[in-house]
């Protein structure tokens, strides 16, 4: 559950400096949030949670 809720902090930080910074409309980015709740109850979202979870701990799993 913390990776979920770190994602979503991390990409509405993102999508707040594009909105400030780089002239996305919040038109767009609204647009955006919606595809994002349609993809989630759609049939792939199994496969886009357990593609990001892997990802999360490839970059884990990094020894620094």
């Amino acid at each position: 559950m913390a990776l979920s809720i770190s994602a979503v902090v991390l990409l509405a930080i993102i999508v707040f400096i594009l909105i400030r910074k780089s002239g996305l409309k919040t038109v767009h980015a609204l647009v955006c949030a919606l595809l994002g709740f349609y993809l989630a109850s759609s049939s792939i979202a199994p496969t886009i949670s357990e593609l990001t979870t892997n990802v999360a701990g490839m970059i884990g799993g990094f020894k620094f």
